[in-house]
């Protein structure tokens, strides 16, 4: 298996850039991905970046993970509070997996202050920004070698 990573984002980041930018900033999910792919690529990481609203979609790419990746850098969204079922995929995905929220969850509302995914995380990312998934990406270049 090649150095592949998997950036996954759930709903509503389809809309960065446009939705809430006094929370979520400018850059878009495009924007996001080319600044990654400018760290993985000269490394000899392949970056898969993919975003989708429907949480089966999501449970699907991380099982394509098992087999298809070293490393999973996920912004689950509100699935972060919600979804069991994400939590029980990574479970079953061997790699490592990195937590990356945009806002610092744990100064916004209290429902979003628990996450399924952290119990799995390798590493969680929370109010860096969208700069945040750059410095989950390095640590992935670290930890991979």
């Amino acid at each position: 298996m090649s150095k592949t990573v998997f950036l996954i984002n759930g709903p509503n980041l389809n809309l960065l850039g446009k939705r809430e930018p006094a929370i979520y900033g400018a850059d878009t999910l495009d924007d996001v991905t080319a600044r990654c792919e400018a760290l993985a690529n000269p490394v000899g990481i392949t970056l898969r970046s993919m975003q989708s609203n429907h949480e089966g979609q999501i449970i699907d790419w991380i099982h394509e993970a098992r087999d298809a990746a070293k490393a999973i850098i996920i912004n689950p969204g509100a699935f972060t509070h919600t979804s069991v079922a994400i939590f029980d995929a990574l479970q079953a995905f061997e790699g490592f997996v990195f937590e990356v929220h945009i806002s610092n969850v744990h100064k916004r509302e209290a429902f979003r202050h628990h996450s399924y995914v952290s119990a799995r995380a390798d590493g969680v990312l929370a109010g860096f920004g969208v700069e945040g998934y750059e410095l989950a990406l390095r640590r992935v270049i670290s930890v991979l070698g």
